[in-house]
């Protein structure tokens, strides 16, 4: 048993490249010190799948949501749907993955139209928000911070965060947290290195975003949850603190926002 403990609190092992190993998986992200996993949703025919693997791993939760770029599966009664897999089983503990990425697509008001109800949701239900926001962050911010205004901003996290010091400040002026995937290991990514020094320590995630992202030094490998302990390692190392504080304190945040066991 390891002395510190870590959360991945974003993945996606129900695609299908995890497939034929699945147990493997799973015994390598219990031997890296993985406690729990948060398995996000890019769409609604996913739910039955990743409940399945809440089942079959007991250290799994999910979220249920509509990605920006998954607009095409939003139909009448998406949401209503969304609602009642919330409420059926009390391992989903957040509405997600949503958001704006405007670095893939350009349909801004579709993506807007998609976005604005599962806030709406994550409010009525008192659940936090996994956000994508890609080339998007101004959009994002005049959304939220226009809900906020209304006292119905949700409280939630900036997934795979890839944005800039200023952006990331106006996040956590509104209650954001802020997640790092395998993008803080990667030499270039110079902006985000700042971010992760800058963060203050209580709103800091780690996550794999796997089967994405690997981090160094598995770069262009399928990424898996076990690897979050590179992207843990690395921002220890950038802010010049001990890798077991960093797993510790990332844990504790990501069960403080989602309510995780």
């Amino acid at each position: 048993m390891t002395s510190y403990s870590l959360i991945d609190s974003h993945c996606h092992i129900v695609f299908p490249s995890f497939e034929d190993d699945l147990d493997e998986v799973a015994a390598r992200w219990r031997q890296a010190g993985v406690r729990s996993l948060l398995h996000a949703c890019v769409e609604p025919s996913e739910i039955p799948a990743i409940r399945a693997l809440a089942d079959r791993f007991s250290e799994l939760r999910y979220s249920v949501g509509v990605h920006p770029l998954d607009t095409k599966h939003w139909k009448e009664g998406t949401l209503e749907v969304l609602r009642t897999s919330a409420l059926s089983d009390s391992r989903v503990l957040a509405i997600g993955e949503l958001g704006l990425d405007l670095f893939r697509d350009s349909n801004l008001d579709e993506q807007l139209d998609v976005l604005r109800p599962q806030l709406e949701l994550a409010v009525e239900l008192d659940l936090p928000v996994i956000i994508h926001c890609r080339e998007a962050a101004s959009q994002m911010l005049q959304e939220l911070q226009q809900l906020q205004t209304l006292g119905r901003c949700p409280r939630g996290v900036m997934h795979c965060w890839g944005g800039n010091k200023e952006e990331m400040e106006q996040f956590l002026e509104l209650g954001f947290y802020i997640s790092f995937s395998g993008t803080v290991t990667f030499a270039k990514a110079e902006s985000i290195h700042q971010c992760a020094c800058e963060v203050p320590e209580d709103r800091l995630l780690v996550e794999t975003d796997c089967p994405f992202l690997a981090p160094v030094p598995n770069r262009g490998k399928r990424n898996e949850p076990a690897y979050v302990a590179a992207v843990a390692s690395r921002i220890a190392e950038l802010r010049g603190q001990t890798f077991s504080s960093v797993a510790n304190s990332t844990t504790e945040n990501a069960r403080r926002l989602f309510a995780l066991p």
